[in-house]
């Protein structure tokens, strides 16, 4: 399930905190920071975690997932990494519509097939690709319940908590997709941007030193 705004809330300040000296935030701002997020994707003991905000309507992220992750999921392979997916729909009310489709499919235990199902099938920017109807094929194809989808959809189950903390993300100072925090609970590196594989590459390996 998904956190509610106070909790949040309380993310928010761990992510200035990061931005401000470059430490990560203690245990109990660590786990504000990635609460609201996507299921971990990778070992729930891994020394390292890679927070990404991200828009299933960003060019950036789009590249990102196309070209980058593969680089990077060795280090999920190998339990040394573990990533999370923040909500960040900078691009509009497609893209909250798309990040609703894919709280649902967690709610269900699909989230990161429907997550890459959205971005496998990315069709530009405010080009109208993301709709109900396109977004209902994607849950069928991953293998939803598809009454218990409509129903999470049709409620707008998750809206509330899409907006409100993609409003607080950018009060703590996130305005740009993708952005990256990658921390080991001592220290944290922020990333802004589609950032070649060897950054991100060379940054997890400076961290697992």
């Amino acid at each position: 399930m998904y956190v509610m705004a106070a909790v949040a809330a309380a993310g928010v300040a761990a992510l200035a905190a990061v931005y401000a000296t470059g430490t990560a935030p203690d245990p109990a701002g660590t786990a504000a920071l990635e609460a609201g997020g996507s299921p971990p994707l990778g070992d729930a003991g891994a020394p390292l975690t890679m927070i990404e905000w991200g828009d299933y309507q960003c060019t950036f992220c789009y590249r990102f997932h196309q070209n980058t992750l593969d680089s990077l999921m060795e280090y999920v392979d190998s339990g040394e990494l573990r990533i999370i997916f923040q909500d960040f729909p900078l691009n509009g009310h497609d893209s909250v519509l798309a990040a609703q489709a894919a709280r649902c499919a967690a709610d269900q235990g699909l989230f990161w097939e429907y997550h890459d199902t959205l971005y496998q099938n990315w069709g530009g920017e405010r080009t109208g690709w993301i709709r109900p109807p396109v977004l209902y094929g994607f849950a069928l194809n991953v293998g939803l319940d598809m009454r218990m989808y409509g129903d999470c959809v049709g409620e707008g189950r998750h809206l509330g908590n899409i907006r409100e903390s993609y409003r607080l993300f950018q009060e703590a100072g996130i305005d740009a997709t993708p952005s990256f925090v990658i921390h080991d609970g001592e220290r944290s590196v922020k990333i802004v941007g589609n950032q070649p594989a060897e950054t991100f590459v060379r940054t997890i390996e400076q961290m697992l030193r």
